[in-house]
């Protein structure tokens, strides 16, 4: 992979993850399988709430062509192919749903040492064309989002975003919504040998005139254990710990409470990931 300024949706993507990222409430369980064809079966259930859905996929790989087969209890099946590497820098995308005959797409990504270029296209009459650019090297990145409705002829999304990179910390900046939301973040490795970091992100809406700042931190115990938790300046307090029964298996238990309402329970988040 080309070093540089990567894609649109990697400005902010480390702070994101070390805050967002894992952090769900719901129960999951998910199993991987290989046939002896070398065939991946992916089968997940999860529980929200009181409702239950489930999913089977299958990926193949053949050489640089990637195939994924995706149905769920909703009897949609999402499939996407992908090219990986047709030329230097470039991964072409094909994605379509059923039985939703409007939500065809092919996608074009393209790296290179300066630059990172992201664009799709819906297979329709009228389709939506999205285009995301940013220019830049590993250090310093500026980039732009947007989506263009080619049947009412307007702009659906224009964001822009700045990334900021140094040996041990990230600082990015960006404008969403149509220039509605602002979002600073900021990520620091703290100690590269524990995997121990800390983040922050602040949010201000100008049409509600709010703010949202999410601060946390992460810490690895062991090579194979691994410590998160966050808290906004609402007072919803989260932590999760993730752990490797064995580099196939994952476990992972989420918590979070609101320490405005700490008589309210405690809401519980369960994950197990295996592949045999």
């Amino acid at each position: 992979m080309v070093k540089g300024p990567g894609l649109y949706s990697d400005i902010g993507k480390r702070a994101r993850d070390l805050l967002f990222k894992d952090y769900q409430n719901d129960h999951k369980f998910t199993i991987t399988t290989y046939t002896s064809t070398g065939v991946e079966i992916t089968s997940t259930g999860v529980r929200k709430g009181e409702i239950y859905l489930a999913d089977v996929s299958t990926k193949v790989k053949n050489k640089n062509i990637t195939t994924d087969v995706k149905v769920d209890t909703n009897s949609n099946l999402r499939t996407t192919i992908t090219v990986d590497e047709p030329a230097p820098g470039l991964k072409t995308i094909f994605s379509f749903n059923f039985p939703d005959q409007k939500s065809g797409k092919v996608e074009l990504q393209y790296q290179h040492e300066y630059a990172g270029i992201n664009t799709s296209i819906g297979l329709t009459a009228n389709p939506v064309v999205n285009f995301s650019g940013v220019v830049g090297n590993n250090l310093v990145a500026v980039g732009t989002d947007l989506s263009f409705d080619t049947a009412s002829g307007n702009f659906t999304k224009y964001n822009a975003g700045l990334n900021i990179t140094h040996a041990d910390l990230i600082a990015s900046l960006t404008l969403n919504d149509k220039g509605d939301n602002l979002t600073a973040s900021y990520y620091h490795i703290v100690n590269p040998l524990t995997n121990t970091a800390v983040g922050a992100e602040l949010s201000h809406s100008f049409s509600g005139n709010e703010n949202i700042l999410t601060f946390g931190t992460q810490h690895a115990l062991d090579p194979l254990t691994l410590l998160k938790s966050r808290v906004n300046n609402y007072g919803r307090a989260s932590a999760l710990i993730q752990h490797d029964w064995t580099p196939r298996t994952r476990f992972s238990l989420v918590g979070e409470v609101d320490t405005g309402a700490i008589e309210k329970s405690a809401k519980v988040g369960l994950a197990v990931a295996l592949k045999p």
